[in-house]
Parts: C-alpha cells; structure tokens; sequence
C-alpha cells in the first residue's frame, strides 16, 4: 500500500481575529503602482502586512477582522485609482484575466500602430503631403488621448496618491512632445514631433502586449494545475452511478473511476485494481499499482482499471488544491532580493523626471541648443527609464522557478525559501522514512527446519508488533501457507509464543530463546553477530525445544539515497544523519548511505537541540518526515519535508519533496541555484540598461555623432521588460535533476 500524500493546509493566523485575503488588481501598469498599493494598504487601520505584486496582479492582504474587512481593502485600492475584487481560485477566472489584458493589449496596439504608421512614414521620409502638419496632428490625436489614455489614468492614479510611476513617464514625455508640436503648429516654428509621441506610444503598447503573452507564459503553472481537477464525478448511490460536481463530493461519499478519467478527489480504494498515472503530483512516468487500501490522489488519472473509492479529502483539503496554495503563495509572496528592486523603484522615477529636467535644463538654457532639441532629449530620458524590467526581474523568475518545481514534484513554500535554499551548507537527515524506507524486511534468513517461515509467519500473523509486518509481507510474496496457532501470547520486551501442531514455539531476541531451548549453535550466533554489524534486528525462532531458525529484519535504505547524498557531498554540502535508534544501527546506516556524521540515540526533544548547535558552523538544512522530527524542522534554516510525511511535518516544512526522494533535495538545491541566478541576471540587465541608456538619451555622446530618439528609446524600453521575461521563460529549459 502507498503511503498517503496529504498535504496539510496552511494555517491562517487567527489570533486577534487576524485574516489573510487575495484580492485581483487591475490597472497595474509596472512595479512603482504595486508599491503604491502596498504604501495605501499598509496605511490602512487594521492592515498588518500587504504584498502586492504586479506580475500576477494580486495582492495577499492580512488584516484585523475586528478593524478592517475586505470591503474596506478593495475600496481603498479602487480610491488609488486601480481595480479590485476578491480573487477567486478558479482557472477559468484566471484564464479569462489573462485573455482579456491580451485582448486589450493586442487592440489597443493595432489602433495605435494603424494611426501612428502614416504619421511615422510622412514624418521619417518627408513625403510631400499637403498639409502635412495638420493630418500629422489629426493622425496623433486618437494615438495620444485613445491609446494613450491607459498611461494618462496610471500617471493620474499615481498622482493622486503623491506618487510617480512609469505611466507619469511616458505620459509626460508624450505630452510634451504633442503638445510642443501643437503650439508649433498654431503660433509658427520649424519642425513637429508628432512622430515622436505616436510611434513611442505604439511600441511601448506593443511592449506590453508581447510582455502580456509572455507573463502568461510565465504564470500557467497554476492554470495547468487548476486544470487537472476533473468538474464531474461518479457518486456510487443506492447501487446507481449519478454524475454530479466534483465540488458537490462529501466526505465518505462512495466514487466510482473509470479507464481513462481523471479521479475527482483524494480517496482510499475499497474495490478494484489498476495503474495509475500520478505524474502530475510525482513527475514521474510511470504510472502506481493501485488495489484495495490504496491512497487516490485527486486530479491523477485511471489507466486501465474500475476502481471504487471512498473519498476522504474534499475541496480545499485536497492534495491538488494544497499543492495550488503552495505554488500560489510561493508566488505571490516576495522573495529579499526583491526588496532591493522595489527599493530601487521607489526612487527611481522622481529622480529620473529630476534627470529629464536637468537635460532640458543643461541643453537648452546652459548649452544654447534649441527648444526642441532639449525637449526631445528631455523626452527620450523620461521614456528609456522606465523601471518595468526592475518590477519584472525577481517574481517572474520565481514564478517560472516555484512552477517548474511543481510540475517536478518539488513544492516550494515561497520566494524567500527560494532564496535561502541555495545559501545552504549543510543537511541534516532523519533515518527512518527519510534515508531508509520506513518499513522493516526480512534481509536475511537461516533455517534450521524446512518448515521455519511458515511457523514464523503464523506466529507473527497475530501480533501487532511493528515488526510482524515485515514477516507477513515477506511471507506472502513467498506464497507461504498459514498455520492454525493457539494459545497465543505476547511475552512484553521478549517476543511471542504460541503452540502450533501442539508444540510450543517462541519467536523473540535472545532472552526469550534462552526459556525456551537448552543452547544455541556457535553458527547461528556466529551469523547473528554479523546480520547485526549490519544494522539488523535478528530474532530467533523455537520449535518445541529445538532452535528452527533465525531472521534478519532491518529498515532498508531508499534506492536512490546513496547517489543523492553523493551527488550532495560532491556540491560541497556536509552530511549529517539525527536518529532515535541505537549506535550499532545508526553506524551502520550511516556508512551504507555514505553519511559524513551521525547522532543516536537522540530523543525526539533533542534533535532542535542538535540543529540548534549545528547551524552556528553554517547555514543547515533538516530534512525529516514525522511528528518528532517538527520541532527540528521548525529550528533549521530550512525545513524539507518528504511528502509521506506526517500532516505536522509537512506543515513545519519550507520544501516538500512529493516523490519521498531525496534526489530531490539536490534537484531543490540546484533549482533555487539556477532560479536565483537568473533573478540576478534580469536585474543586472535591467539596471545595466538604465545605467547606459539615460546618459546616452541625455545627450552625453552628442558630441560623437550618437543621439537616442524618443521613438528608439520607446522601443528599447519596451523589449528591455520582454527580455526579462523571456529570460526568465528560459529556466523552464534547466536540467535540475
């Protein structure tokens, strides 16, 4: 039988009635309106944290139920000047977001590219046209005050609020050169740059429309998730099957999956047999056996096979829908580094209208160039500087990261243990479950009678003793027979007795033998001492007053978790193993699984203790899956939790490793390397460009023949934020594993 996958919901603070909401924003134009945001809510009575960011538009809000409700939040982003409503958790509400900002973007374009072509032809080429200046006034105007109405309301809204952003850039730099152009046509002068406004207008709107499709990309790990959920489901009622929704499941509510249909929610099999596809959830191929007592993961799909089921975890609590909050507060939550950009931002347009002032300033009045040559130089700073690839540079790279984790079966909680993840030195290992498998086998087997599993199999069979587990599975896939016992006893810290066929016979450690027989073989012993060297647990078995056999159990080490330490060793990562059983076992595992250091004996309240003491040399990461290893997890730098693990565990954990295996902790590793490598790429980008582009859009190589024209600079700024985006779209081409 699987272990169950389920992942815990994350728990909502409820203490002071405090809450946490989502709530969809629109009108976001770039990183400086997300900061906005945040500064009006932050404000607001009530509010303890807000986050808000702009490359998914929403906004994740925790507030004092007892001060504020989510009224008051969406009326205070609606008075900002931007759109809000509560954000609904569904992949149609976010496909059809995500459709009808393309379609605004992409029509918006169109109109701006039809109008601003001509004007752009007639200007750049001087095609003599009669009254060229008044069609070039008359082609602009929808451009300006149509089109460009979208940035008039961003600068307005900004405004409002005693704030700058890049909407207040180009709007001003537009206007400025429409509105010279105009009173040159009206009162007299030489040359119009309608051309300038229009065409820079178009790109930037292009811009968005192509960083809309790219975003899209980048976001569509959630959609695809939300679309594994089937909306139908099989209700096995009064011995009818009736189809209703799969919101409409209750709890124990008796589900019938046919080949080829995807499971609606969790469920333990109760009838039938089939494979499974659960590759969503694993990233694995190869689809799972499923028989009676089998955990069902909604959303996975049935291959070949009827099953009945009983669901056990419905709506929100489900596997899939954990799996959604995880990705989507991975997501929507900040990562430090992100800090720094918006820091960044906050400051960046008013210097850089101060900047655009001062070109003017300099060109004209110190420099004596002409007004319009300082206005468009004017233009061409306030429009390269927009800091949208600054806004773009951190949470789509985490977007792609956290998603691409997911669709691998790496749950990442959010940007900060994206982060963190790859400052790690050190990891730390629970044993069982974690290392080793968690159940207990027969390794090894010396019989003295023909018959010694059999007697051993039938005594075990009516324990209760974790151990017995392992000789009714070894026996059953031997195809063993079972023999009638009586008297049945269980001797406490011994073994068992019991008397089959009318003799007596014991199975239990050395003590227990020592009762039963007059001595024991050297051999035996002999084969004794080395199964136990080996980190086994060898129990003897008698047969009236004669020793029958002996068995080797132990807890195997997982197949892959040699190579994954390994691979972990060889990146530079120290190794440790905390566990509660005993020194031989410990050592044992420990050089088996190629361990650098190990603890046993340790009790539960002791292992935080030991990461406690561990993580002064350097930041360490714990890695567990039960109840006791909680506390451990809490205390490390980062917590990673297999995803058999206990509700708890999984709730105290940082990164969730789906597949229980631990190639994925350097899979995890490797991808927060390469995720954060490439935040850093867009923002090394992204602050290089400013950093070369205003002193070039200023004038400063003038004297050298190279000048920057609004329209250039417009169409630079614009692919500057698609290149960030579109780097980050490239992690999703990473070899991690």
């Amino acid at each position: 039988m699987e272990a169950a996958v389920v992942l815990a919901p994350v728990v909502v603070d409820v203490v002071d009635k405090m809450k946490k909401t989502k709530i969809s924003v629109g009108g976001m134009h770039c990183a400086s309106c997300a900061l906005n945001i945040e500064k009006t809510l932050k404000k607001t009575k009530g509010v303890k944290e807000a986050f808000v960011n702009f490359s998914i538009a929403r906004a994740i809000i925790e507030f004092d139920e007892a001060s504020v409700d989510e009224e008051n939040l969406i009326d205070k982003i609606k008075k900002a000047g931007y759109t809000a409503a509560v954000y609904e958790e569904k992949a149609d509400s976010e496909k059809q977001a995500r459709a009808e900002e393309l379609s605004y973007f992409k029509k918006m374009s169109l109109i701006s590219f039809v109008f601003a072509l001509p004007v752009f032809v007639i200007s750049m080429f001087m095609i003599p046209v009669p009254n060229a200046p008044y069609i070039l006034w008359a082609l602009s105007t929808p451009v300006q005050f149509y089109v460009g109405k979208y940035f008039y309301q961003g600068a307005w809204s900004a405004l409002k609020n005693r704030n700058a952003n890049m909407d207040s850039l180009i709007a001003i730099g537009t206007s400025a050169a429409y509105f010279y152009s105009v009173f040159i046509i009206l009162f007299g002068g030489s040359e119009t740059y309608f051309e300038s406004s229009a065409v820079l207008i178009t790109l930037v709107m292009v811009g968005k429309y192509l960083e809309a499709v790219a975003k899209g990309k980048a976001s569509s790990a959630i959609r695809k998730l939300m679309e594994l959920s089937p909306k139908k489901a099989r209700l096995l009622k009064n011995g009818r099957e009736i189809m209703i929704d799969s919101a409409a499941v209750l709890k124990g509510n008796l589900l019938l999956v046919k080949p080829g249909e995807k499971i609606p929610v969790d469920g333990i099999v109760i009838d039938g047999y089939s494979s499974v596809d659960e590759s969503m959830i694993s990233g694995e191929p190869i689809p799972v056996e499923k028989t009676v007592k089998s955990f069902l993961v909604g959303g996975t799909v049935n291959k070949n096979g009827l099953l009945t089921f009983e669901a056990t975890n419905v709506g929100s609590e489900t596997t899939l829908a954990h799996i959604i909050k995880l990705v989507e507060d991975a997501q929507s939550k900040k990562a430090p580094i992100q800090r720094y950009a918006d820091k960044i931002s906050s400051i960046f347009v008013p210097v850089v209208i101060l900047i655009a002032l001062f070109t003017f300033g300099a060109w004209y009045f110190v420099l004596g160039s002409t007004l319009s040559f300082a206005l468009i130089l004017s233009v061409s700073v306030l429009v390269i500087a927009c800091p949208c690839a600054l806004g773009l540079a951190t949470p789509t790279a985490i977007m792609v990261g956290t998603g691409l984790g997911a669709s691998n079966g790496i749950l990442i909680r959010n940007g900060e243990v994206l982060e963190k993840t790859q400052k790690i030195r050190a990891i730390a290992f629970d044993k069982t479950g974690t290392i080793t498998i968690g159940k207990p086998e027969i390794v090894g087997v010396k019989s003295l009678m023909d018959n010694s599993l059999e007697i051993a199999y039938s005594l075990e069979s009516g324990s209760e003793h974790p151990l017995a587990e392992s000789f009714v599975r070894y026996a059953k896939n031997k195809k063993i027979k079972k023999n009638k016992v009586a008297a049945f006893e269980t001797i406490p810290g011994k073994g068992i007795i019991g008397k089959i066929n009318g003799k007596v016979c014991a199975l239990g450690n050395l003590k227990l033998m020592k009762s039963h027989i007059s001595q024991i073989d050297p051999e035996t012993l002999d084969w004794k001492a080395t199964m136990e060297k080996k980190g086994s647990t060898v129990v003897l078995l008698s047969y009236g007053k004669k020793l029958a056999g002996a068995f080797a159990i132990s807890d195997q080490i997982r197949s892959d978790s040699k190579n994954a330490i390994e691979m972990l060793k060889n990146s530079g990562l120290k190794t440790y193993m905390i566990t509660g059983d005993n020194e031989r076992v410990a050592a044992a595992i420990a050089k088996e699984a190629g361990i650098d250091e190990y603890f046993a004996d340790v009790l539960p309240g002791d292992k935080a203790k030991i990461i406690e003491q561990l993580k002064k040399n350097s930041p360490i990461a714990m890695v567990g899956d039960g109840i006791n290893d909680a506390p451990a997890l809490t205390m490390s730098d980062l917590g990673i939790v297999m995803g058999s693990g206990t509700d708890i565990a999984i709730e105290s954990g940082d990164i969730i490793l789906m597949k229980n295996s631990l190639a994925d902790v350097y899979a995890a590793i490797k991808l927060s390397k390469a995720t954060m490598g490439k935040v850093k790429q867009n923002l090394f980008w992204a602050l290089i460009y400013n950093l070369i582009g205003i002193p070039i859009a200023a004038g400063l190589l003038f004297p050298f023949g190279v000048l920057l024209s609004p329209m250039i600079a417009g169409g630079a700024m614009a692919l500057s934020s698609v290149s960030v985006v579109t780097n980050s779209i490239m992690l999703g081409r990473t070899k991690f594993k």
